[in-house]
């Protein structure tokens, strides 16, 4: 039986890293490619690793890397602990210096991808006393509905923009960002483009609708404007989802403002529904440090929220859809 010491020894942050890369890409030969080894050093290093937890983390019987049950909790706590390290570094760094290592932005996709673009230029642009650009290192997500405040809460993202209402957590503030109208269209060429107005829910239940999946895995995924007994078409993004409207694949509603020109040139018709006007009022949200900790934001969040308390900021996230559908 090993040794206490040698588990923790074995548990190394390369070890961690490994299985990941291992369950990440199906095969011990793809993992080694990736990782610059060759795969007999890396099934000598699962070996190593497997003696000194005195467990089998990998089934022999199969071609593929198929984890055991035990692999495979390994592999869940494993990436825990890489993302907990990860933020130590971050946390360790932003009190030395007041500039995190890595700033993570969730914005939602309903949000002009030109305008968040527009401030990341800006954010580059700033100049430090050593003449050089910020240190921190941005990364973007873009996720639908409830995925938005997911990243947020899961300690994903540190900052959450355009997340579709406030959430009580008392580790999380939130600031309005604007409403958003939406836009109920059709392409010309759909059954619906000369039914009169108001459309009736049962007009509309009578044809497919095209609806973005909510990018959630673990909150409640949020549904909107979906009738009992509607034929649906799920597609990944708002793009995709104009792209749809626009062939005469279905019906929906959209950000007014991410579709307006189309509206304006007759290649998609508005309408009006029973519903009414549709709007949303949209919220930014970022992550308290904790209380007593004693330390202020990090540069690089306080900056992001110096400019979302713009309004000129806020009207152009959105609003400035033109030229830019990522």
């Amino acid at each position: 039986m090993s040794h206490p010491q040698d588990k923790r020894r074995a548990l190394t942050p390369e070890a961690l890293t490994m299985m990941d890369t291992i369950a990440r890409t199906g095969s011990f030969a793809a993992a080694a490619r990736e990782m610059g080894r060759v795969p007999s050093a890396l099934t000598y290093s699962v070996r190593q690793l497997e003696d000194a937890l005195d467990v089998l983390l990998f089934d022999r019987s199969s071609r593929q890397a198929v984890l055991t049950s035990a692999g495979q909790e390994l592999l869940v706590e494993g990436r825990r602990l890489l993302q907990e390290l990860d933020a130590v570094a971050n946390r360790v760094r932003r009190i030395a210096t007041g500039w995190e290592s890595e700033l993570t932005l969730a914005v939602d996709d309903a949000l002009a991808r030109r305008a968040v673009f527009d401030l990341m230029a800006a954010f580059y642009a700033q100049r430090l006393d050593g003449g050089g650009a910020p240190p921190t290192r941005l990364k973007l997500r873009v996720e639908v509905l409830a995925g938005t405040w997911e990243a947020l809460l899961n300690g994903q993202a540190d900052i959450a923009v355009g997340v579709p209402a406030r959430m009580p957590n008392a580790a999380l503030q939130s600031e309005p960002l604007g409403v958003l109208e939406f836009a109920f269209c059709i392409a010309p060429h759909h059954p619906l483009a000369t039914a009169t107005e108001p459309l009736s829910a049962v007009q509309i239940a009578e044809h497919r609708i095209i609806t973005v999946a909510d990018s959630a895995r673990q909150l409640a995924p949020i549904t909107v404007g979906v009738l009992p007994g509607q034929d649906v078409l799920t597609l990944p993004s708002l793009a995709s989802k104009v792209e749809g409207l626009l062939r005469g694949l279905g019906c929906g509603s959209v950000p007014l403002a991410m579709v307006s020109r189309h509206i304006e040139a007759g290649r998609l018709v508005r309408k009006t529904t029973y519903e009414g006007l549709r709007t949303g009022t949209m919220h930014y949200a970022w992550r308290e440090n904790p209380a007593g900790s004693g330390h202020p934001p990090g540069k690089a969040l306080a900056w992001w929220l110096q400019r979302l308390r713009s309004e000129t900021t806020r009207k152009a996230l959105l609003e400035q859809h033109e030229g830019l559908l990522l």
